[in-house]
């Protein structure tokens, strides 16, 4: 008991919960392609710093990032993924920076912020029959998602809606999100080690949580494509719903 709490901080019935939260937001990644970490660091905030818990999210994405990498690759769309991974990549330093400077209570104010923007972008109408995004929108959408990692590990909220309001087959707009949030992941570690908010006993953290966090993906991985694709689409925006609304009760609490 007290050897688990002296390895990562936290008390054992802490952690079986961080567990359970794990395990229900990596099963949200598996069936829809994103959501972990939306709804993961207001959860894991409630048990650790904003801070920390922004990091241990990242962590966590870095290491479900490559499973299935190589089909996620292929079905993904990558004239804008690549682009759109690259810069939100090169942007999250910028995040991350903020994030060091910032008072937890803004902090959670802000990610409620971005919890509610996911969910009402996500309604926005959807983009005519072949519509393909300019460069102006790869950029913005690349930027914005780069920032939200660093500061909330929240690399979705511009990403989701940029696949969701496209007439897209939902297993390219999956792949496609998969593809960025796992670069974003990749830079989001970088910048927390260069920070120095990346403590060694996150990083023991996120390897405990490994095991459910593997388990919810792949549970909710072989439900994917079982749903017709409207279906999926509302479904995504259910999951958006409950984390703004899981973010303004924290926030209000």
């Amino acid at each position: 008991m007290n050897g688990l709490q002296h390895l990562v901080g936290i008390a054992p019935l802490t952690f079986a919960g961080a567990a359970a939260m794990t395990f229900g937001a990596a099963f949200v990644r598996g069936l829809t392609g994103f959501g972990m970490a939306i709804i993961l660091v207001p959860l894991l905030g409630l048990i650790i710093p904003p801070a920390q818990a922004v990091v241990l999210g990242i962590l966590l994405q870095l290491l479900i990032g490559p499973v299935g990498l190589g089909l996620i690759h292929a079905d993904a769309d990558r004239a804008t993924a690549l682009p759109i991974g690259l810069i939100a990549m090169a942007a999250t330093p910028i995040g991350m920076a903020v994030l060091d400077v910032t008072r937890p209570d803004v902090a959670r104010l802000l990610i409620t912020v971005v919890a509610v923007g996911a969910f009402v972008a996500v309604l926005l109408p959807k983009q005519p029959e072949g519509h393909r995004p300019g460069r102006a929108a790869v950029i913005g959408t690349g930027v914005a998602s780069g920032i939200l990692t660093g500061f909330a590990a929240m690399p979705g909220p511009p990403v989701v809606p940029f696949y969701l309001r496209r007439r897209l087959d939902p297993r390219t707009a999956r792949a496609s999100m998969l593809l960025i949030f796992f670069l974003t992941a990749i830079a989001g570690t970088a910048a927390a080690l260069w920070v120095g908010i990346a403590t060694q006993r996150l990083f023991l953290l996120a390897l405990l949580l490994f095991v459910p966090m593997w388990l919810g993906n792949r549970v909710g991985g072989r439900q994917f494509g079982r749903v017709p694709p409207h279906v999926w689409q509302a479904m995504v925006a259910v999951v958006l719903g409950i984390a703004a609304i899981s973010a303004v009760v924290r926030l209000l609490s």
